[in-house]
C-alpha cells in the first residue's frame, strides 16, 4: 500500500474524487430520516453530511424555545423547530439548526408544501468552512427568510444578518434581535452563552 507524502499529491488526491449525485426524489427517500447522528443537506444533486446538533449546542435551542414561547408569533401557534427540511431553492434542500415557522406555514408543511422559514438560526461548530457558510447564507436569503443568526459558541457571538450584506455582531450585552421575522425577541449574547 502506497501513503501520499507530500501536501501536493494530497491536494490533487482530495480534488480528483467527484461527489456521487442524486436525484432529489432518491435524497428525499433516504436521507431524510436518516437517524445516524449526522444531518443531510441535497446541494444540486450532491448530498452534504454535516454533524448534527451535539448535546452542548442544544442549549441553544432551548433558551431560545423559552425566549420564544413569551413572543406573540408563538401565542398565537407559530412553531420554533429545530433541524426540519427546508428547501430554498429548486437545487437546494437544507436543514437549518433552528428555524422559526408561522402557523399559517405549520399546515402547509404539514401537508407537504415546503416552506421557508422567515428566521434561521445555525450554530457554527469548529468543523464548518465559511465557503459553505457564505453560500448558504445567500441561499437563504435568495429564498425569503428576513434574518439569519450564526451563532459561534467557541468566540461567544452571535451575527445577526437581515440581508447578506447587513450584519450586527453581539457580544457581552449587545442585544440580538431576530427581527423583522420577530419583532419582540430580543436577547443579550451573554444571555446565550451562560
Amino acid at each position: 500500500m502506497s501513503t501520499l507524502s507530500t501536501v501536493e499529491e494530497i491536494k490533487n488526491k482530495k480534488t480528483s474524487v467527484k461527489p456521487r449525485r442524486v436525484s432529489k426524489e432518491r435524497f428525499l427517500r433516504e436521507y431524510t430520516n436518516r437517524e445516524d447522528g449526522y444531518k443531510y443537506e441535497w446541494n444540486d444533486g450532491v448530498i452534504e453530511k454535516y454533524a448534527g446538533m451535539n448535546q452542548e449546542q442544544s442549549k441553544f435551542y432551548y433558551l431560545l424555545l423559552g425566549l420564544f414561547l413569551n413572543t406573540a408569533a408563538a401565542k398565537i401557534g407559530g412553531m420554533l423547530i429545530a433541524e426540519t427540511d427546508m428547501g430554498t431553492s429548486t437545487e437546494q434542500i437544507r436543514r437549518p439548526d433552528i428555524a422559526y415557522y408561522t402557523k399559517e406555514q405549520l399546515p402547509m408543511m404539514w401537508s407537504g408544501q415546503n416552506q421557508v422559514a422567515p428566521w434561521v438560526i445555525e450554530v457554527i461548530s469548529t468543523n464548518d468552512y465559511a465557503n459553505k457558510i457564505n453560500k448558504k447564507l445567500d441561499e437563504y436569503f435568495l429564498a425569503g427568510v428576513q434574518v439569519v443568526w450564526h451563532i459561534y459558541p467557541e468566540s461567544q457571538q452571535v451575527h445577526v444578518f437581515t440581508s447578506p450584506e447587513q450584519v450586527s455582531i453581539c457580544r457581552g450585552n449587545a442585544v440580538c434581535s431576530a427581527a423583522p421575522a420577530l419583532g419582540d425577541l430580543e436577547v443579550s449574547a451573554e444571555e446565550l452563552f451562560v
